[in-house]
Formats: C-alpha cells, sequence, structure tokens
C-alpha cells in the first residue's frame, strides 16, 4: 500500500477488525474444541469492551506513533455505539481496531505478534 497514513480510520478500523479477530480465533483454535465454543469464546474476545481492557494492557507499550494511530481511530465519530458498550469502551476498540489495521497494511507482523501476546 503506497501510503497507508492518507487512509481514514474507518479503513484501517475495518482491516483491522478483521486482523485482530483472526488473531483470537487462531488462539483459541490451538486448543481442540467444537466451532460453536470456538465462535461463542471469539464473540467474547472480539467485543467492544473486551478490546477496550486489551488496549488498557498495551497501552504503555505504544510508540509515539503507534499511540498517534491509535487516537485517530479513538476519535473518529461514528454514527452507531452498541448497546453493549459504552461511547468511550466503543471509541476505544475502534482505536485499537485501527492500530492493528495500520501495523498490518505496514507490514508490522512482529509487532502485531508481540502486542496480542501482551493482550492475550
Amino acid at each position: 500500500m503506497e501510503n497507508v497514513n492518507l487512509l481514514s480510520p474507518s479503513v484501517l478500523a475495518f482491516v483491522g477488525d478483521a486482523v485482530y479477530g483472526l488473531m483470537v480465533r487462531t488462539r483459541l483454535a490451538e486448543v481442540n474444541r467444537p466451532s460453536g465454543d470456538l465462535h461463542s469464546l471469539s464473540v467474547k474476545y472480539v467485543s467492544a469492551v473486551a478490546q477496550a481492557e486489551a488496549f488498557k494492557k498495551i497501552e504503555d507499550t505504544l510508540t509515539e506513533k503507534e499511540m498517534s494511530v491509535f487516537k485517530r481511530g479513538r476519535n473518529f465519530r461514528t454514527a452507531n455505539t452498541p448497546k453493549s458498550a459504552t461511547s468511550g469502551e466503543y471509541h476505544t476498540a475502534t482505536g485499537l481496531e485501527c492500530l492493528f489495521g495500520f501495523l498490518h497494511l505496514t507490514n508490522q507482523n512482529e509487532r502485531i505478534q508481540e502486542l496480542f501476546n501482551i493482550i492475550w
């Protein structure tokens, strides 16, 4: 991708949602369980509330650039907030997704893994 910095936070979060979800599913698949159980577990980890908690675990380890990308996503105004999360949790989760999307699109796969290991 030519210049990831020009992408909107919604695009970065769109990609980051998929990346984060795949990380969760991959980690859950390490233990052989029925797929229905895996799905139920994954929903718990990829909820806005869980992602807001996940951010707290990595916040102190982020670089200045990573924090800047997170804040772009967190501060992005969306029309909807899910009923299962507060506005703050939802925006924090969007920031986390934005960060993971940015890291993926800039091919920082080792950093994604490092941050996800802290979260997990």
